[in-house]
């Protein structure tokens, strides 16, 4: 090696990058190696982008005004695609309409593009939104959503109209983490929790999209599994002759005896309770899952089913398996939550994240 003395000054510079760059090399390598890569699976509507919301959110960078401002057309064709759903839900269901003006809306609505991006054009197809939402029909239609695939927030964003049709509007918060749009391909988000690296990879959950999922197996610290717990009395989008519960059992049941997971610590978010909870009131379990024998309008023994039944998917029972009930739309919830989750992950990955 010559000695730095008898370098030329391009020599030195060239020196100094070479060494510049493999420690920032070496510092990647170590980074990589300490990275908590976190998977989120689940089927379609369960919640997953949602929770990678609420990670950014708590974690990373906020959303500001200019990445809430993207949302703006999510949340008109969200509103726009409810009400076309739920027109027509209503003739398939030969519900009449309560107006007999709201067979013009819903023409009306039913012929726009597929994507209505500009807040003109929204505010020009409010008021027949409102016709419709008003109608005794379209609110029969909504009340067996049970019975068709509907967006959970459609009552939350009907709530929120006036404001949203309003020409400066920008999504708050709760806008963008009720706003719903399929995911496609695969999302990895980077963040440093309590300066540990972590790596969530959200992919669709739609059938179409599960294909995609081996390509994210390699080297996962944890597999954070969520399911749509109200989703009991639902039917799949793609197929539907399939309960979304029993979907997700079965889909769970795949991976929880994948032999690639055998030393991944795989965690149940049983996800929407507040919408399990309005649902128990209602409506029985046991028109859905005959094998259910306790009180069906008790949330606890409802949980609790759920749990076992997700729990005897397992072959190997002989771990605990973890468990959290949460609504990916509360931010306190995901907060509370995830640091038990952290906690979880870190203990039981101690040796190989080199973190003792």
């Amino acid at each position: 090696m010559a000695c730095p003395c008898m370098m030329s000054a391009e020599q030195r510079d060239a020196r100094q990058r070479s060494a510049l760059i493999d420690k920032e090399l070496n510092s990647e390598r170590d980074t990589i190696k300490r990275q908590v890569k976190v998977l989120l699976l689940g089927a379609g509507e369960s919640g997953k982008s949602t929770f990678l919301k609420q990670m950014r959110i708590i974690h990373g960078e906020d959303f500001d005004e200019a990445a809430r401002k993207e949302y703006i057309p999510t949340v008109y064709n969200n509103l726009i695609k409810a009400s076309k759903i739920l027109c027509q839900a209503k003739e398939v269901m030969e519900i009449p309409w309560g107006d007999s003006s709201s067979s013009a809306h819903a023409d009306r609505i039913l012929s726009l593009a597929p994507s209505v991006d500009t807040a003109k054009e929204f505010a020009e197809v409010v008021p027949a939104l409102k016709a419709l939402w008003a109608d005794s029909g379209i609110q029969a239609a909504f009340g067996r959503r049970s019975e068709f695939q509907l967006g959970d927030s459609t009552q939350y964003f009907y709530s929120r109209i006036d404001e949203i049709q309003q020409a400066g509007y920008i999504p708050d918060k709760q806008d963008v983490l009720r706003s719903r749009k399929a995911t496609r391909g695969i999302h990895e988000y980077d963040l440093t929790i309590k300066k540990v690296p972590f790596k969530f990879v959200d992919v669709g959950g739609q059938r179409s999209q599960r294909t995609k999922w081996f390509q994210c197996f390699d080297e996962v610290t944890s597999i954070l599994y969520l399911v749509s717990s109200s989703a009991f009395d639902q039917t799949l989008v793609e197929d539907r002759s399939t309960n979304r519960m029993s979907e997700s059992l079965n889909i769970f049941n795949t991976i929880a005896n994948n032999r690639c997971f055998k030393n991944v610590s795989i965690i149940l978010f049983l996800n929407k309770t507040d919408l399990l909870e309005e649902k128990v009131k209602s409506v029985n379990i046991k028109d859905y899952f005959p094998d259910y024998s306790a009180d069906p309008h008790n949330i606890d023994h409802v949980q609790k089913y759920m749990i076992n039944k997700f729990d005897t998917q397992r072959n190997d029972r002989s771990k605990l398996l973890y468990h959290h009930f949460t609504t990916a739309t509360d931010t306190n919830n995901i907060r509370y939550v995830f640091e038990a989750v952290r906690n979880t992950i870190l203990e039981t990955n101690l040796h190989d994240l080199m973190l003792d």
